[in-house]
């Protein structure tokens, strides 16, 4: 854990949640046909890690970067290969490098031309190529009001939720950087029942583009070392495969999720989109952010998931949801409205969907200029280690005109 009195040669402008302290990993394109490769996030600059590790400028970790090339790549996987140990050692070289009174950088003119991008001129990538994905349904609050959507109020909670880790295999090749087009899914439309007596087995589906699109604020942790095929890894140790954090939108249309939840569970109601941060937040800069976990829960979970040292975060989370600007405003027109399905169901053309999600973590974001239509504040969310991910309880469903935006602030 570094200091909060060390400062950057870099200028960091008064509130910005990339202090040297902070040091995000991502990467970037200093130009569009250019090389993509790893950096760091300081103030409002990026420092270009390819640079800096041909230099030599990282001290006893130097040569095993160096020699893995893993900051000349363009994703992480190869650094997060390496370890927890090579993590850490990284990132006390880098705030070495970046704080005030060291010269080596701050004094080369020319170096650090080369080694520093301005934010706004450079073009941030996937930061890991991402082979698969879990998506786990961790947040009490979040199960619950989703399970009343579905399944009606008094059933909220699968039994098996009390007991074991919910999750569900996502889709990780329409996993996306912030700032990409999200493209409204089509697909059948389960409608809610009209009367509790009546049930979905009894309605006829519709086809046509979501009206329920929906958005979920979740963290997603990037896993580092895996493990051998039929090895376990101890609840323990699972603090050390865990290289840092992004923000993750998991988009969700419900209406098409509605229909297929019994019998498929979450299908091509989640499929089509999940939306990530370019920046990943190392979990020892996250250590400030740690606390005592809330109270045990009932039942005990089973010994594997008894964590002998409980201790979660406390990350304040924000969402802000605004219309988008008259002109480019989406809607549904009535001759794309979803019909009954006949056996050939017409392919319906897909109104545009306008919606952007973080460009990274940590960072403030600036409300949109636009009036607010709804602000929704979620402190104090917890994040449990044994999850992936958490999501909110965010579950409105929002005309299609409106996107979506967020920010995460450390408390």
């Amino acid at each position: 854990m570094s200091a909060p009195s060390l400062a950057s040669f870099v200028p960091v402008p008064p509130g910005s949640h990339f202090p040297i302290q902070n040091l995000p990993f991502g990467v970037f394109r200093s130009s569009p046909g250019g090389s993509a490769r790893v950096g760091v996030a300081i103030g409002e600059q990026v420092l270009d890690l390819s640079v800096v590790a041909d230099a030599g400028l990282l001290g006893d970790v130097g040569d095993v970067v160096k020699d893995t090339g893993c900051f000349h790549q363009s994703s992480l996987n190869t650094f997060m290969a390496l370890g927890r140990p090579v993590w850490q050692r990284t990132r006390a070289a880098l705030q070495r490098l970046l704080s005030a009174d060291e010269p080596t950088l701050r004094d080369n003119k020319a170096l650090r031309t080369n080694a520093l991008h301005h934010q706004s001129h450079v073009l941030m990538e996937l930061p890991a190529v991402i082979g698969d994905y879990t998506d786990f349904y961790a947040s009490k609050h979040h199960a619950t009001n989703v399970g009343r959507l579905f399944r009606g109020k008094g059933n909220e909670l699968p039994a098996q939720w009390l007991y074991m880790p919910i999750a569900y295999h996502g889709r990780s090749s329409s996993v996306v950087v912030s700032g990409t087009p999200i493209e409204r899914p089509r697909g059948q439309l389960g409608l809610p029942p009209s009367s509790p007596s009546s049930s979905f087995a009894s309605l006829s589906p519709l086809f046509g583009p979501s009206q329920q699109l929906d958005f979920e604020l979740e963290m997603a942790v990037l896993i580092g070392p895996g493990n051998e095929r039929g090895e376990s890894i101890p609840v323990e140790r699972a603090l050390d495969c865990c290289f840092g954090m992004v923000l993750c939108n998991d988009w969700s249309a419900r209406d098409i999720q509605r229909w297929e939840y019994v019998p498929l569970g979450p299908f091509l109601g989640k499929n089509f989109a999940t939306t990530i941060s370019p920046w990943v937040v190392t979990m020892d800069a996250l250590q400030p952010c740690v606390c005592s976990p809330p109270p045990q829960q009932d039942p005990v979970p089973l010994p594997y998931l008894r964590d002998p040292s409980p201790r979660t975060f406390d990350i304040r989370l924000q969402v802000f949801i605004a219309p988008s600007a008259p002109a480019s405003a989406a809607s549904v027109p009535a001759a794309e409205t979803p019909t009954t399905a006949p056996p050939n169901p017409p392919v319906l053309p897909r109104p545009p969907l306008r919606a952007r999600t973080p460009c990274c973590p940590l960072t403030p974001l600036t409300p949109p200029p636009l009036p607010l239509v709804r602000r929704r504040s979620l402190t104090d969310c917890r994040l449990s280690l044994c999850a992936a991910a958490t999501s909110t309880t965010c579950t409105g469903r929002y005309p299609s005109r409106w996107r979506t935006t967020a920010s995460m602030a450390a408390p």
